[in-house]
C-alpha cells in the first residue's frame, strides 16, 4: 500500500441530482465560485501527491477531458488581448496533472465503475475519489488516507459522522475504534434503512485500495439498486486482510445537494478578501427583504 500514483474517479453518471443544469454540462463541470467541480476534486489529489487521474467516463463527458487540455483558440485570444494573468491559469491547468480516460459503456454501478480501470490500475495500489464531492481544510480528505495506507499496510477509507437520519443515504461502517479515532471495520452496510443502521459513521467517497479489490468486483452480483456496489467488495476484502476508516477533517460539500451547492459558493465568496464585505452587504440585503 505504498507509492499511491493512480486516483480513478468515476464521472459517467447522468447527474440527475443536478437536473435541469447538468442536462447538456457534465455536473463535475457545473461552477463553484471560479472553478469547475472536478478542479476542486483534482486538487486533492494533487495535494496527496497524485498526478495520474483516471477518469470512468461517458461519451457525454468529454468536457472533463478536455477541461485538464490546451484550448488554443482561447490562448490565442487571450495573448492577444494581453491578459497574461489569465493566459497563465489556463495553460497551467494542460499540464496540472496528467488525464486517462477511460468509458463506462454500461453504467451498472459505482463498483463496476471503478472495475472499469483494472486495465489502467494494474497491479498497483490506488485511490478512488467521487467526482462531486468536496473537501476543504488543509491536508484533508486523501492526504490523510494514504499516510495511514502507508503506514499500516492496509485498505483505508474515508468517513464522516452523519446525522442518524441520513444513514440510509450513504454506505454506514461499523467497528472498533482505536485510541487514535481510527475504526478497524467489521461491518459495511450500503444505504441501510435507519433503525437498522450499524452506526453513523458514513462512507464519504475517498478511498485507498489495493488492486485485490478487482477480483472481489469481478464476481460481485447486482447488490442496492440492482447495481454492482462498491461496499459488497470491500466487505469481502475487509476480511480477506482487514480495513480502517479514517474519520476525514475538513469541511464536506456535496455539489450535486442544491443546498451544499449554493452553500460552497458563499462559503468561497465569504473567504475571499476582495469579495467578503460585498457578499454579505448582498446577503444580509437579500435577509431583509425576505423578512418583509
Amino acid at each position: 500500500m505504498k507509492n499511491i500514483k493512480k486516483v480513478v474517479i468515476p464521472v459517467a453518471g447522468h447527474g440527475t441530482r443536478s437536473l435541469p443544469a447538468s442536462k447538456n454540462v457534465p455536473k463535475e463541470m457545473l461552477p463553484i465560485y471560479n472553478k469547475p467541480v472536478i478542479h476542486y476534486v483534482v486538487d486533492e489529489a494533487v495535494s496527496a501527491g497524485i498526478h495520474d487521474v483516471v477518469f470512468v467516463t461517458s461519451k457525454e463527458k468529454t468536457a472533463l477531458e478536455d477541461y485538464f487540455d490546451h484550448h488554443y483558440a482561447l490562448e490565442d485570444v487571450l495573448e492577444r488581448t494581453g491578459k497574461s494573468k489569465l493566459l497563465k491559469t489556463v495553460q497551467e491547468l494542460a499540464h496540472y496533472v496528467n488525464v486517462i480516460s477511460v468509458r463506462q459503456k454500461c453504467q451498472l454501478g459505482f463498483g463496476h465503475a471503478v472495475l472499469t480501470a483494472k486495465s489502467v490500475i494494474g497491479d498497483e495500489p490506488f485511490a478512488v475519489m467521487v467526482g462531486d464531492d468536496i473537501l476543504l481544510g488543509d491536508h484533508c480528505g486523501l492526504p490523510e488516507l494514504i499516510a495511514v495506507a502507508e503506514k499500516e499496510n492496509k485498505p483505508v477509507i474515508g468517513v464522516m459522522e452523519v446525522d442518524p437520519s441520513m444513514v440510509n443515504k450513504y454506505g454506514i461502517v461499523a467497528g472498533n475504534k482505536r485510541p487514535d479515532g481510527i475504526i478497524e471495520i467489521t461491518k459495511m452496510v450500503e444505504k441501510p434503512r435507519i433503525e437498522e443502521a450499524p452506526s453513523n459513521m458514513a462512507i464519504i467517497g475517498r478511498y485507498v485500495l489495493p488492486p485485490e479489490i478487482f477480483k472481489y468486483l469481478e464476481n460481485a452480483k447486482p447488490g442496492h439498486g440492482g447495481e454492482i456496489q462498491l461496499t459488497d467488495a470491500l466487505n469481502l476484502l475487509a476480511q480477506e486482510r482487514g480495513m480502517l476508516a479514517v474519520p476525514v477533517k475538513g469541511r464536506r460539500f456535496d455539489a450535486g445537494d442544491l443546498l451544499d451547492f449554493l452553500s460552497v459558493n458563499i462559503y468561497f465568496a465569504l473567504h475571499d478578501e476582495n469579495m467578503k464585505d460585498r457578499i454579505i452587504r448582498r446577503l444580509q440585503k437579500l435577509l431583509a427583504e425576505f423578512e418583509n
